[in-house]
């Protein structure tokens, strides 16, 4: 084993060609967390990081806790703090982030690799991954090197590890008979979580006291912190169950996770759990997840945001024929008057604008339908 000395400006210093590396004393002060490291920085913190080491040889699982330096910025030039911060970086900065896999048709599509390669920060909430596909609007990714998975008397550091919520088993799994409405959509960026944060601020107006979870997608804390300001409370994520993306999840363990979530919310007897699913009706695990949720009944209504009249259609029918109640349609096509029209000449379901969930009384539509 090698021990690390401090550089000048305090950071971790290259570790030698073992395998396994010791943290110079003070080695937590000099790096910049991220949101999916936020509960382990906690932990860190507790214990001055002491007692840890760097294991440079294996084969990473998407949730291991990774230090990293920046080499060269790209498309990621800020990284988000456990505060929700947009910390900006600098080459030579050393990240506390977590591999895993990431699915966005708007920016990349990546995955773990096969070792501690040279790879890439794929999401500012803290995702380590190889870029495999990128849109072509994308600036090349920020590019990182590992100085090596974070590990403790020889286990390599899970975000598991310091999960403030477990995934609970099947035999533990209570009915969650709270009225639950998930917000789904046509794609990223079609508007759910806008629309679950109105829907949510309506709500609340009207009296009703409201838990809020992201149940899929890539860690990153603007949505459960918009969640949070709409009146929500409490509001969870995936990541405080310990994952830091669902993509390419098995489905049992997806299901596993919105069961376990639910459950959670549950626990502070609101009157209604809202509940977000990330990106679209065209990836595999939404629908899966949405077919279980429905043949289950952990799911009792949706509201569907589209980006166009004809992308809902196809959605709301798609949803119908899972067996699933469509309360409303919102998102990005209720920005234009025109959309909206042809929406509504399209659709048999009420088409709100986004905004228009803050008002009580159409809020409470969506919620148990028109009299």
């Amino acid at each position: 084993m090698t021990y690390l000395a401090p550089e000048q400006n305090g950071r971790v210093a290259e570790a030698a060609a073992d395998a396994v590396s010791s943290l110079a004393p003070g080695w937590l002060r000099s790096v910049k967390p991220a949101y999916t490291t936020r509960h382990v920085a906690r932990l860190l913190a507790e214990d001055r990081g002491e007692d840890y080491q760097l294991l440079r040889q294996a084969e990473p699982r998407p949730g291991d806790v990774l230090l990293a330096r920046v080499t060269m910025l790209g498309r990621h030039r800020r990284l988000e703090s456990p505060e929700s911060r947009r910390a900006m970086l600098f080459p030579g900065d050393e990240i506390l982030v977590a591999y895993g896999h990431r699915y966005a048709p708007d920016q990349f599509e990546a995955e773990v690799p096969p070792d501690l390669r040279p790879t890439h920060l794929v999401a500012a909430g803290g995702v380590a991954g190889t870029v495999t596909a990128a849109h072509r609007s994308m600036e090349p990714p920020t590019e990182i090197v590992p100085l090596g998975l974070l590990s403790r008397a020889g286990k390599v550091l899970h975000l598991s590890d310091a999960a403030p919520f477990r995934l609970r088993t099947d035999t533990e799994q209570p009915t969650c008979e709270v009225p639950t409405v998930a917000v789904v959509g046509t794609s990223m960026n079609s508007g759910k979580s806008t629309s679950l944060a109105s829907l949510s601020n309506g709500l609340t107006a009207a009296g009703l006291r409201v838990a809020a979870g992201k149940a899929t997608g890539t860690g990153a804390g603007g949505d459960a912190r918009l969640f949070h300001d709409s009146g929500a409370n409490p509001v969870v994520d995936f990541t405080d169950f310990g994952v830091v993306s669902t993509y390419r999840l098995p489905p049992r363990e997806v299901r596993v996770l919105l069961s376990s979530m639910l459950a959670e919310l549950a626990l502070a007897h609101p009157d209604v759990i809202l509940v977000e699913l990330a990106d679209g009706l065209g990836q595999d695990e939404t629908v899966q997840l949405l077919t279980h949720a429905a043949a289950t009944g952990l799911i009792h209504r949706v509201v569907f945001a589209a980006a166009d009249a004809l992308g809902a259609k196809a959605g709301v029918q798609m949803l119908r024929s899972l067996g699933l109640d469509v309360a409303a349609v919102t998102g990005r096509l209720t920005a234009s008057p025109l959309a909206m029209r042809e929406a509504g000449a399209l659709l048999s379901v009420d088409v709100h604008p986004t905004e228009s969930l803050c008002d009580p009384d159409i809020a409470r539509t969506v919620l148990v339908g028109r009299e």
